[in-house]
Order: structure tokens, then sequence, then C-alpha cells
């Protein structure tokens, strides 16, 4: 049912464009929050394909700030976007739990990198052997939404 603001707001995207839009792309936002405040990082991350997105994380601030969030966050949300200024846009949301991935999920998470993280290059400075830095969002809900993509 299109709308006054259908331009603005974009067409709804299937399940499978919003797939199309996380393979893709290799970066975002990752959202988190401590309860009370809020916390957005651009993040590159792996799509497997079957519904769950991998993250490394590399490098900190002083205040451990990433890992604070990541560990009082039950329940993140993602987006990617993809603007073109003569074509349009897309842009996905996906939401669902996020924990820290054991050592022996490691190849998994290597693998989804490798096919579609923003900078997979990032993952020969993670050493998994020890403490990984490595979480994963099991998808539990996507959304997406596109203006003269297709």
């Amino acid at each position: 049912m299109a709308t006054d603001f259908q331009p603005i707001q974009g067409a709804r995207m299937d399940d499978s464009a919003v797939d199309r839009l996380l393979e893709e792309r290799g970066y975002g936002v990752l959202s988190m929050a401590d309860g009370e405040r809020a916390y957005g990082i651009p993040l590159s991350f792996g799509y497997d394909g079957d519904d769950r997105l991998y993250f490394v994380f590399v490098g900190y601030s002083e205040q451990w700030k990433k890992m604070t969030y990541a560990d009082e966050s039950a329940v993140v949300s993602f987006l990617v976007l993809d603007v073109d200024a003569d074509r349009g846009w897309r842009s996905a949301i996906v939401s669902g739990p996020f924990e820290r991935i054991s050592a022996d999920e490691w190849d998994a998470a290597r693998e989804a990198m490798a096919d579609n993280a923003f900078r997979p290059e990032l993952l020969t400075e993670v050493d998994v052997r020890e403490n990984p830095q490595v979480w994963a969002l099991d998808v539990e809900e996507k959304t997406g939404r596109a203006v003269g993509t297709e």
C-alpha cells in the first residue's frame, strides 16, 4: 500500500533482499546498551548467510567501552546502509542475542568474515587461542527498506 511518504520511507525489502544487502556490504553500525545508555559503533562484520553475523573487536579505548557494552547487551541491533545518490538507497536492521564466541567457533567466524567483511585482514590481528574478541549476533528479526535500487 503506497503512502504519501513512500518516496522518503522506501518500500519494504523481503528477507532475500535483506540477505543480499548483508552479503554485499561488509560494514555497518552495531548498537548496544548497558541498560541506561546506548552506544553505537561502526564495525566490519561477517555474515554466514544463515542468520548469524560475526564481529571482531580490534583495538580498545581506555574505558574498554566496546567490551563493557557488549558484556551488558543481551540483545543488540545492527544497521547496514547502502546509499547511491543517483539511484537511491537501501538499509537493513537486524537484531537478536549477542554473545562472545568460543574458540571452537572461530573457523566459522573467520570464514564468514573472509567472505564479506570490510577489512578481513583484521582477522590476522586476533589471537583466538587465548581470549577471543569475536562476537556473534544471532538474527531473530530483520527488516529492510529501499528506494530506487531495484
